[in-house]
């Protein structure tokens, strides 16, 4: 098979998935940063992987020279080093209140004008900063919360909790440092919440580490929680390419039913009075009310026993999608 047209055919659902996501909650949200970090964050994948610098630039198509030209852009702003110039930019911006564009490229002389013009023409159309004018007279304004659909604080902190908890779920044994390069958050956004999770004990630290080290015996996002879709999905998703990349890494590629890595699709066609319409639609539901049984009974054995010869994590995902159901509520759910 050619593997190119298969990570075309990811990406492009991926993107799918982005988009959906950057308009979920009705506003645009800011995308001005995800080429660039795509790209950063996939050199880095591939340096993990073992493969050396001049291999992933011929794998972009890139000279070694411009590779490593871009790698440093993207990771730094030249006029502020250490910061990408996006944030670098839009911070100043802020702090400004109101400024020309003549004055931001003054601010960054050190780095390429035709890069700034770009990163504020991205700052722009992602709805980060608003302009006025034209040419080097135009002004720009950064956004602000009152900008933006209002979302009720203590549900905003809740979510961001719940997304390191389920990071930590993940990850565990770690520090907030790795918690922060996984999600990715501020380290201290990610220490705050390890301190909550810890205080209400959905987390706890680990004696004896070098470096504080968290880890939490269990995650579980309630049903019906409205501040945990960001972190139910993050789940989800994790665990779904943890499951392929596993996969791949064992060099499985075909799948037999004694699988303990894997997983599989079902479609089914039904309609309205179909004699097995209610069982397909509840199949879901079913599974759930399997998987928690499942997991409360392993719940209460482990609190019981100690673990001999160490543990195996085991991550199961369940997904199910019926197609054409926009304007259908699920039976038994009333407007």
């Amino acid at each position: 098979m050619n593997v190119n047209v298969l990570i075309d055919s990811v990406v492009r659902q991926t993107t799918v998935l982005i988009a959906q996501l950057a308009t979920s909650v009705g506003v645009r949200a800011p995308l001005a940063h995800i080429a660039n970090q795509v790209f950063l964050e996939l050199t880095r994948e591939l340096r993990q992987q073992g493969l050396g610098q001049k291999v992933i630039a011929d794998m972009f198509g890139l000279a070694l020279r411009t590779y490593h030209g871009k790698v440093r852009r993207l990771s730094e702003s030249t006029t502020y080093g250490g910061r990408s110039l996006w944030e670098a930019a839009l911070e100043f911006i802020a702090e400004k209140k109101t400024v020309l564009r003549a004055d931001v490229l003054a601010r960054f002389a050190g780095d390429d004008p035709a890069m700034v013009r770009a990163v504020l023409r991205d700052l722009v159309e992602s709805g980060m900063v608003f302009a006025s004018g034209r040419g080097d007279r135009t002004t720009y304004r950064a956004a602000t919360p009152d900008d933006y659909a209002p979302r009720d604080p203590a549900q905003q902190r809740e979510a961001l909790v719940n997304l390191v908890w389920v990071a930590l779920n993940r990850y565990a044994p770690a520090s907030s440092r790795a918690l922060a390069e996984s999600i990715p958050l501020d380290e201290e956004q990610v220490r705050r919440a390890l301190q909550e999770l810890v205080a209400d004990g959905r987390a706890r630290a680990i004696a004896g580490s070098q470096a504080p080290e968290y880890e939490c015996l269990s995650c579980l996002i309630p049903l019906e929680s409205a501040a945990g879709w960001e972190a139910a999905v993050f789940d989800h998703f994790q665990a779904m390419v943890t499951a392929v990349c596993t996969k791949l890494r064992l060099g499985n590629a075909f799948a037999s039913k004694n699988d303990w890595v894997g997983g599989s699709t079902y479609g089914f066609d039904i309609w309205p009075g179909h004699p097995h319409r209610d069982e397909v639609l509840g199949f879901l539901r079913s599974v759930r009310e399997k998987a928690v049984n499942l997991r409360e009974k392993v719940t209460a054995y482990n609190l019981e026993h100690e673990a001999e010869g160490g543990t195996q994590r085991v991550i199961a995902y369940v997904g199910q999608t019926v197609l054409g159901l926009d304007n259908e509520l699920p039976d038994g759910e009333d407007e």
